[in-house]
């Protein structure tokens, strides 16, 4: 649309109309129309200026034209009230002003700085204080105004020595020059006493701002000196966060974890500090500490990545932290069949049926409840390893379940307790929620968190001289503690403790325990001052008492009170010498003191008080728990398996080196860690077949078939050692075994059509089979728990009645047939003669391969029918060994009614006897191992 002259500044009369200025899209254009029309020059139309504001206002509503100018507000434009109030609050501005300005003026800039020494002026080495001027006082009162020289004085005047004097004190006077190399290392701390209130702040942010500018520079170090300058001057949440994360940076993270407890103190639920205080301890290793940090910053804040990325991590790595299953094994039956003499050997075999085995159950199916673990009462980032860490002074009686087997009961070997077990110390794991009111069908009793079901805690139980109404408080609290229930266990000991004091007794020791107990529960949620005065007063009470010192230890050095803390940590040393926190502690304050103080650190500290003997518990030997003794059998088991996996492959380098009797010794060694490793029998049997040692040969490959019946090196390589042992016959049918499983070993093929030719020789000599008769083994896989009582020879004759049993078995592979022979023909009194021949020390190691439920059943009929009356006390030897065997704990879950029965009649015939080697009270004992 054509504009006219409006590039020269001038607008046609034509533009000044309601449909140009509708379709005009130029915002410069319409704003010169616009200030033509209120100009007036063209005249005045209200409604035409109306409506070119809208259309600019469309167009840019930011336009300067639509700007319009308001008056400075007056007295007449408010009203008497909003007038009023503004001017009383002009009126106390100023009097505060004034005020301040007073107190200025009056206040002297070095308060309180009179007896320090200011820092010396620039060229010079010593330091005047406030109080005292650098010219005494004397001095300056009796000097007077130097009078003129006279012209006589001058006369005699020496300019030239006056000038070396001035020349010779310049020198002597002025000091070196000293040159800094190096980066002057920053201050952490800011002297602010003479600041006020209103300098510290701006002060205190500027400090942080650099440590922020450190910290986008990755120079933590630098970062962590200026917002400590920062705290120095005044604490604020966000230092102490900033502080908390680039100790992170650094790795320290006993320091970040203090620094995000502070942030807690002073605003409890700050996100920053629970995210940080999560990092920390996922890199501390207390993971389900750090889960539970992240799900509360999580339910603030569900879009954080950061946190949804950790706690994916933390989980991942708790999960990895649970023990594996334990593998499943098949059990194979080995059964003896001895070979008629018969003119047709070389047609009839010993017939091998295979049926499917069941696997068998995982450890663990039908185990009772073990007894409650101990927690860690302890500070939530530093948990100690030794004993004094526990849980609050509970009152176990260290009652603990048993294992319990099928469609049996074991009440009545139970060893009988005078009460139920009391609540137990606390575990630090958080597990689920127990309920504390009783239930009043149940009698006062909680549910056991982690036990079977129907096992429950006596709320009710006795605590020492506490009133009913307070022991149920103490228990409560010991149940919500184990349940990571910290505040509400908190909330319980306080009422106790108020309690006490409202009830009068006289119980210091039990006063003491409620302290203590509420003092774990201040520590588990970091609130470390509460802590600290709760253990003080149970110190009060009962001097000396090692959970109070150990809990105030760890709260001081939480605080970074680290003389206090070494202190503590040391009498607990000196009470019993065997609580490995306290060690760490005290040797990692011990570094920090010195780095601190220097070698005069031991000056600094307080008085560490000497513990009487009586107090002292380190010459007691306690037995180790049951997660200690958990915890070495993981190591022992971790250890024995990284042990196996590289002696089989130093026996398998040897091997490939030629050798072999090297590799031989590498595989008998696996073999003692693994005895049932199917691979190592035939890697040594592979050893033996090299060295020509044919009848080891043969033994390893039976040892690997009796695990494994349809190993295919197990049958080719015993078919060579038959071979070697010129048993042409049992090697012709290891070899066709070799053939059926894969018939596209072509070695096998080449072995027996040699062996087939050297048995047509042997048979036409009349020599095919050995002078000495032999013996074939049977490999039959056993469906279930159903074993056949007998098995039909090659000639299909019955056997089992009239079997010779060797009483006097040799090794294992000897005691399992002799104890087999005797099973399959129902011979208990065989059974019971074997045993009666065999030590007790070695029934475990003869029967590591023959353990299965039929075995323990007829061994435990053997024993109550026979070798009971004979010889009582060789019965309780027995059974007090058998029970250490390996794999019996799964063999005992899968007996059957009847052997359950037979075992149960044995403790009970066995209890009735009257021995000086064993009393009714350790067969009891005994009895709660099997059944």
């Amino acid at each position: 649309m054509s504009r006219g002259n409006a590039s020269s500044g001038k607008v046609p009369v034509e533009h000044l109309d309601y449909r140009f200025i509708e379709q005009c899209k130029d915002v410069k254009y319409l704003e010169s129309i616009w200030r033509v029309l209120r100009s007036g020059d063209e005249g005045i139309y209200p409604h035409l200026i109306e409506f070119c504001e809208s259309h600019l206002e469309k167009l840019e509503p930011r336009s300067r034209a639509l700007r319009r100018e308001h008056p400075g507000a007056t007295a007449a434009s408010l009203s008497t009230e909003e007038w009023s109030q503004l001017a009383h609050e002009l009126k106390v501005w100023q009097e505060e002003t004034k005020m301040t300005e007073t107190s200025l003026k009056q206040q002297s800039v070095f308060d309180g700085l009179e007896n320090r020494n200011m820092p010396p002026i620039r060229g010079s080495n010593c330091s005047v204080p406030l109080s005292q001027t650098s010219v005494p006082k004397e001095k300056r009162n009796s000097s007077k105004r130097t009078l003129p020289r006279g012209y006589g004085e001058w006369d005699k005047f020496d300019v030239e020595k006056e000038c070396e004097r001035i020349d010779g004190n310049l020198v002597k006077t002025n000091p070196a020059v000293v040159m800094n190399t190096g980066q002057p290392k920053i201050q952490t701390t800011v002297d602010a006493a003479w600041l006020t209130e209103q300098e510290k702040l701006p002060l205190a942010n500027r400090e942080k701002d650099k440590g922020n500018e450190a910290f986008r520079a990755c120079d933590y170090e630098e970062a962590v000196a200026y917002y400590s300058r920062s705290l120095s001057i005044k604490p604020t949440v966000a230092a102490y966060n900033n502080r908390a994360q680039a100790e992170i940076k650094l790795k320290r993270w006993h320091k970040a974890m203090s620094d995000c407890l502070r942030v807690l103190e002073l605003e409890p639920g700050n996100v920053k500090a629970l995210l940080r205080r999560a990092t920390v301890y996922n890199h501390m290793g207390n993971f389900q500490l750090a889960a539970e940090d992240l799900r509360v910053v999580l339910r603030e804040e569900p879009q954080n990545a950061a946190a949804t990325q950790l706690l994916s991590e933390t989980e991942k790595k708790m999960k990895e932290c649970q023990p594996e299953q334990q593998s499943r094994g098949k059990k194979i039956l080995i059964r003896e069949v001895e070979e008629e003499d018969d003119c047709n050997n070389d047609e009839t075999k010993a017939e091998q049926t295979a049926h499917p085995v069941e696997p068998s159950q995982p450890v663990g199916g039908e185990e009772s409840s073990a007894a409650p673990e101990r927690g860690d009462m302890g500070n939530a980032q530093k948990k100690p390893h030794g004993r004094g860490d526990g849980g609050p002074h509970g009152d176990p009686t260290g009652s603990h379940g048993h294992r319990r087997g099928k469609g049996a009961s074991a009440d009545k070997y139970k060893v009988p307790h005078d009460s139920r077990e009391k609540v137990a110390n606390g575990s630090s794991k958080r597990g689920s929620t127990a309920s504390v009111p009783a239930d009043q069908s149940r009698g006062g009793k909680e549910p056991l968190p982690g036990g079977n079901a129907g096992e429950f805690v006596n709320l009710d139980a006795p605590c020492g001289a506490l009133p009913a109404p307070l022991a149920r408080l103490k228990n409560q609290g010991n149940l919500l503690f184990k349940n990571g229930q910290f505040a509400d266990a908190l909330e319980k000991y306080s009422l106790a403790i108020q309690g006490y004091t409202d009830s009068g007794i006289d119980s210091p020791e039990d006063l003491c325990t409620l302290y203590s107990n509420r003092a774990a529960c201040y520590l588990k949620d970091g609130n470390s001052q509460e802590c600290i005065q709760d253990c003080t007063r149970a110190l009060e009470l009962q001097s000396f008492s090692l959970k109070p010192l150990l809990r105030r230890a760890m709260a001081y050095d939480s605080l970074e009170r680290y003389r206090q803390a070494y202190v503590d940590y040391k009498t607990v040393l000196q009470i019993d010498t065997g609580v490995r926190a306290a060690h760490d502690s005290v040797n990692r304050i011990t570094r920090l003191l010195i780095d601190q103080d220097g070698a005069e650190w031991r000056e600094n500290l307080p008085d560490i008080p000497l513990v009487p003997l009586s107090a002292q518990q380190h010459r007691r030997v306690e037995p180790p728990s049951a997660e200690v003794l958990q915890g070495r059998a993981g190591l022992f088991k971790r250890t024995a398996e990284v042990r196996f996996t590289g002696l089989k492959q130093e026996g398998n380098d040897f091997v490939k080196k030629g050798q072999y009797q090297d590799a031989l010794g590498k595989y008998s060694e696996c073999l003692k860690l693994k005895p049932e490793e199917c691979a190592v029998y035939t890697n040594r049997a592979l050893c033996y077949l090299k060295l020509e040692r044919f009848a080891e040969a043969k033994q390893d490959c039976d040892a690997a078939l009796s695990v494994e019946p349809a190993n295919k090196k197990a049958f080719y390589r015993r078919a060579l050692a038959n071979k070697g042992l010129k048993d042409y016959l049992a090697c012709s049918s290891d070899l066709q075994e070799v053939l059926q499983q894969d018939p596209n070993v072509q070695e096998a093929e080449k072995e027996l059509e040699e062996v087939t030719v050297l048995l047509r020789q042997s048979l036409a000599h009349g020599d095919a089979s050995p002078a000495k008769p032999r013996k074939t083994v049977a490999i039959t896989e056993v469906e279930g728990d159903e074993e056949t009582a007998s098995a039909s020879d090659p000639g299909g004759g019955p056997r089992g009645e009239g079997a010779a049993i060797n009483l006097r078995p040799a090794n294992a592979y000897e005691f399992g047939q002799a104890l087999n022979t005797a099973r399959c023909g129902g011979d208990a009194a065989a059974c019971a003669d074997l045993l009666a021949s065999t030590p007790p020390e070695t029934l475990t190691q003869l029967l590591s391969t023959q353990l299965d439920g039929n075995t323990v059943g007829f061994i435990m009929q053997a024993l109550d029918s026979h070798l009971l009356e004979r010889d009582p006390d060789l019965v309780y030897r027995h059974l007090n060994h058998l029970h250490t065997a390996d794999r019996f704990s799964v063999v005992l879950m899968l007996l059957e009614k009847d052997e359950r029965r037979h075992m149960t009649q044995l403790f009970e015939h066995l209890s009735a006897v009257q021995s000086s080697e064993f009393t009714k009270n350790d067969v009891q004992n005994l009895a709660n191992k099997y059944i």
